[in-house]
């Protein structure tokens, strides 16, 4: 492993923020709701400032909140697949095959059919269009996190990453495309491929770019470099989340019981991915250190790049908006009880 690499997976333990990002959502959700109220015209006029329908507010904070986050990708660590090929396949497998399929039928299950009633008729398509765009990327940055808390393999992880980054590249367009297609969802071709690359294609060159150069200068300067970059990104995320709440506050307050029927689909997604990936690995005799974090990167999203995506192909008064900040909304507590079950049944997946 280089010494970057190392550096940016000795953090052993999530930090208070991340703990925390439940809360501060809800208090976002609350300050969003209050000052979209009380400023209408301000929320409207940042709403209209727009190329090709991409909010250009909200692509500045995305790539505060993204380059950070590829900056921690060495993709590089490519070249040490085979170390670990059995639970890159698992991995690949899960959230390229199943999970955007599988929350594709979840969505269709549960918004238009079993809480179609409690819905408003009018966003079903759009709350669907989320929840896809939610499960067709799979996470960059919190990965690194859940790994270190189950004690996961650092080298699978950066490879992993970096792969999963690289097909993001050419595959999460065609796959959201063909996904809304079968969900019988109008698909805006250039609102969406002008999102692929304003938020993934030029936050990875950027965030390559200042890593070479970072490295150049050594490790320390990288590692110094995403210290001070965290509270930006962090904030980057808050605002967009209060632009977004701010947006949706009239619908939130007339149906406060959507962002607890969206939370559901996502839920049992994450619990069975992560467990189905998890189970793979032990039917292939894959080391626990590789399974673990597998598991997890089969199971979490990529929530920046949904958000940003469904702002930009619907709007911020969407439902596919709102849908994707209730995967954020529920990310860490949720994703902190799979660590709690990948590390207590430690001993029963290394049993015959």
């Amino acid at each position: 492993m280089t010494q970057a690499s190392k550096v940016l997976t000795a953090t052993p333990k999530i930090g208070t923020f991340e703990r925390n990002l439940t809360w501060w959502v809800l208090g976002c959700i609350f300050v969003g709701i209050g000052l979209g109220e009380l400023s209408t015209e301000l929320f409207q006029s940042i709403g209209n400032i727009k190329i090709a329908e991409v909010n250009l507010v909200v692509a500045s904070l995305i790539w505060l909140m993204i380059i950070p986050m590829l900056l921690k990708v060495d993709f590089y660590a490519m070249r040490d697949v085979l170390q670990h090929s059995k639970g890159i396949g698992v991995t690949l497998f899960i959230n390229w095959v199943v999970k955007p399929f599988s929350m594709a039928l979840l969505a269709w299950v549960f918004v238009r059919h079993l809480f179609a009633g409690y819905l408003p008729v009018e966003q079903l398509d759009s709350y669907v269009a989320g929840l896809i765009l939610l499960a067709a990327a799979p996470c960059t940055a919190m990965v690194f996190v859940w790994s270190n808390l189950c004690d996961g393999e650092p080298k699978f992880t950066l490879s992993q990453v970096a792969i999963n980054d690289v097909i993001m590249l050419f595959a999460f367009a065609p796959l959201v495309a063909l996904l809304l297609g079968l969900s019988s969802i109008s698909i805006p071709w250039e609102t969406l491929f002008l999102s692929v690359v304003l938020f993934i294609l030029v936050p990875v060159f950027i965030s390559q770019w200042m890593r070479k150069r970072l490295l150049a200068k050594g490790a320390d300067s990288l590692a110094l470099v995403l210290k001070q970059l965290h509270p930006v990104s962090l904030i980057a995320l808050l605002v967009t989340l209060v632009l977004l709440f701010g947006f949706q506050g009239q619908q939130i307050l007339r149906q406060p019981l959507v962002i607890a029927l969206l939370a559901v689909p996502i839920i049992i997604q994450v619990y069975f991915n992560s467990m189905l990936a998890y189970w793979l690995n032990k039917k292939l005799k894959v080391a626990h250190c590789v399974a673990g974090p597998s598991a997890l990167i089969g199971a979490s999203n990529f929530f920046e790049l949904a958000v940003a995506t469904a702002i930009a192909l619907f709007g911020f008064n969407s439902g596919a908006a709102l849908a994707t900040v209730v995967g954020v909304l529920i990310e860490v507590p949720v994703m902190l009880s799979v660590v709690r079950i990948v590390n207590r049944s430690r001993h029963w997946y290394e049993s015959n």
